[in-house]
């Protein structure tokens, strides 16, 4: 008996005021005792709403509308919430995406297990401590944090704790909801393997939601695709490496390259998922796909076995059944024609624009900060002696892991903190030195693009209310230039035509277009640098190669300066002419970008490298990927005789 069931399951959202969302539709899988199953897709595929449902933990409006959900053969749609509230933490338990959220800030570390364990075993207080100690010790963290407050941990620190928690009862499956987002990618891989070896040892069974498919494919025994409330593809990890099934599962794979290679190129998946308020009633991702034909069209593909697993689409089906009746025949003949949008280093700013003049000068920088516990006051150093400069067209890449400085620099940078020694010259004016107004109007020349598009921009304020207000705070144009400028900002950034955006509030656009608004706004003052924190760190993969290459196309013909801060070095590869590698507030190693990633001197600067997934990619494919210059005007070209649209996607 399969330890969980999944049974044709559909779940709605449903209001008074709006149309029903169908978020997950017709789900069915399995999972055996001891499995590690990964389940991937974009935001909004219905990851997340399909784990909360499978647990019973769906907040309304969402429900349950049809299927079943069976754990060892007991159904928890309809399970009494008493006889289900004795099974979790027993028998099943969770770790939720945001650890920080999830531990109760107000609570000690200890009293968090002691709260568990007190209420689901008859153990004592000091049987309690002991266990609370091996659990952390179990995911190599000291028993002496036990007394610690969650604020007072790191944010891997916290995760950890989280997954000890959720082991504490030792239960059989377990449930982990983006448990790695935001963390740095020594952090994310420390933490990765030590669930997989306490997953072999303690033979629990997994569920790993994430939309980082590397990460994915490097832990999981099998791998389920979602994409628009349904699943499109299921197969062992190793099988959807050399050979994904489905067109979407190929686009996902294509956003993943490796930094260290002689020739780096990543692609995105050009347009947008479809409204579920209105469920296609064909294939789902035929807009988007470059191998539609026309019965993608007009029947939605059955969800079946073909090679190594199982796949949801029509060409792949059909390309099954002629191996089938001839076993000669390769894959990947005969596909369709098209254009996919990519990204390199080739077609970068960096064949295009020489090097400019200087914009800012960072001079032997340092910051001391003093960490008080108690009486005791211990000083830590967040940034040693640090020195670059920034140039006009040039992009400056800042890497290292969470509490490197790179955040710290970048508050030095843009004047909310200042160093503790050394100077900061923005041509003859010292940074460092500014303040009231002089800090004011140094800030029309520098500006931020913030890591996080869902928390930079105020959910109440309208684009065009958002770009008008830098407009005139520091160029002083009146409200109608102010309309005027905000509308080409929204075409530079590729938001066309502009007035569909405008009048949109936040919550009315996807992540990609958030973060092209926060871009828009960074540009508003016509600044001559910008710091760009992690900006796509936040963003699903398939549309981080999209962004890149905004920010790309703006420093070739903007001519700006960019501080370009991340823990991810592909990106770093991409976008970066030169690299600096901060490890504990000093730079351990700097120089060209490709010399730094391919030839890393420096320790650290390997070890970066070694955490990041390795996903090698079968020579031939089904899909050919041919660069593109422009992220804006991306097509998707389908064989003239299938009779199905050309699609634009702006």
């Amino acid at each position: 008996m399969a330890l969980l069931e999944v049974d044709n399951l559909d779940i709605t959202y449903a209001t008074q005021h709006r149309p029903p969302l169908h978020a997950v539709r017709n789900v069915t899988f399995q999972m055996e005792p001891g499995e590690f199953i990964g389940l991937v897709g974009e935001s909004g595929s219905g990851k997340s709403t399909l784990g909360n449902a499978i647990l019973r933990l769906l907040q309304p409006p969402g429900r349950i509308t049809g299927g079943s959900v069976r754990f060892m053969g007991k159904e928890l749609t309809t399970m009494e919430q008493e006889e289900l509230r004795q099974m979790r933490w027993r028998d099943f338990s969770t770790v939720f995406q945001s650890s920080m959220n999830s531990l109760n800030p107000v609570m000690r570390i200890e009293g968090q297990f002691a709260d568990v364990m007190d209420e689901k075993t008859d153990m004592g207080k000091e049987e309690i401590r002991e266990k609370t100690a091996e659990l952390l010790k179990m995911v190599k963290i000291d028993p002496s944090f036990m007394r610690f407050y969650p604020h007072e941990l790191s944010g891997g620190m916290k995760q950890r704790v989280a997954l000890a928690l959720a082991l504490a009862l030792k239960p059989k499956f377990v449930l982990l909801d983006e448990p790695t987002t935001g963390l740095d990618v020594l952090v994310q891989k420390e933490i990765m393997q030590n669930l997989r070896t306490l997953q072999r040892q303690l033979g629990f069974a997994v569920l790993l939601i994430s939309h980082d498919l590397g990460t994915v494919l490097e832990v999981s025994d099998r791998v389920l695709v979602m994409y628009a409330g349904e699943l499109v593809e299921d197969q062992p990890a190793k099988a959807m490496l050399q050979h994904p099934i489905h067109p979407y599962t190929d686009g996902l794979l294509g956003s993943y390259a490796d930094p260290a290679a002689d020739k780096v190129e990543i692609t995105y998946i050009p347009g947008r998922p479809p409204d579920l308020t209105k469920p296609p009633k064909a294939c789902p991702f035929a807009p988007r796909c470059p191998e539609a034909i026309q019965v993608c069209w007009e029947q939605k593909p059955p969800f079946v076995a073909m090679w190594d697993g199982k796949a949801a689409c029509h060409v792949a089906q059909m390309q099954w059944n002629a191996r089938l009746q001839d076993p000669s025949r390769q894959v990947d003949d005969d596909g369709p024609a098209f254009v996919e949008a990519a990204f390199s280093e080739a077609t970068s700013h960096k064949t295009l624009t020489p090097e400019g003049a200087e914009v800012l000068r960072v001079e032997n920088i340092s910051k001391t900060y003093v960490r008080k516990q108690g009486l005791k006051s211990t000083p830590f150093t967040a940034v040693d002696n640090v020195s670059f400069s920034l140039k006009a067209g040039r992009v400056t890449g800042l890497v290292g892991q969470s509490g490197s400085g790179k955040s710290t620099i970048a508050r030095m940078i843009t004047g909310v903190e200042r160093p503790d020694t050394g100077s900061i010259l923005f041509g003859e004016t010292r940074v460092d030195k500014l303040g009231g107004r002089g800090l004011h109007n140094y800030r029309k020349h520098v500006q931020y693009v913030f890591q996080d598009p869902f928390s930079a921009l105020n959910p109440a304020h309208t684009v065009e209310a958002t770009l008008i207000r830098p407009l005139m705070n520091y160029l002083h144009v009146n409200s109608s230039e102010a309309r005027r400028r905000a509308h080409i900002l929204l075409e530079i950034v590729g938001l066309s035509p502009a007035d569909q955006f405008l009048n949109k509030r936040p919550h009315q656009l996807s992540g990609g277009q958030r973060q092209r608004v926060v871009v828009a706004r960074a540009l508003a003052p016509e600044p001559k640098m910008i710091v760009a924190d992690e900006p796509i760190s936040m963003l699903d993969v398939s549309i981080r190669a999209e962004i890149l290459q905004l920010l790309d196309r703006i420093i070739r013909e903007q001519h700006i300066a960019m501080l370009y801060i991340t823990h991810d070095l592909l990106s770093a590869r991409l976008m970066s002419d030169e690299i600096l590698v901060l490890n504990k507030g000093s730079v351990v190693e700097s120089g060209p970008a490709k010399q730094i990633i391919t030839e890393p001197k420096d320790e650290y600067t390997r070890l970066l490298l070694d955490a990041i997934p390795t996903l090698p990619r079968p020579a031939n494919s089904n899909a050919g990927y041919v660069a593109t210059t422009e992220p804006t005007a991306v097509k998707v070209d389908i064989k003239p005789d299938t009779g199905a649209p050309t699609e634009a996607v702006h």
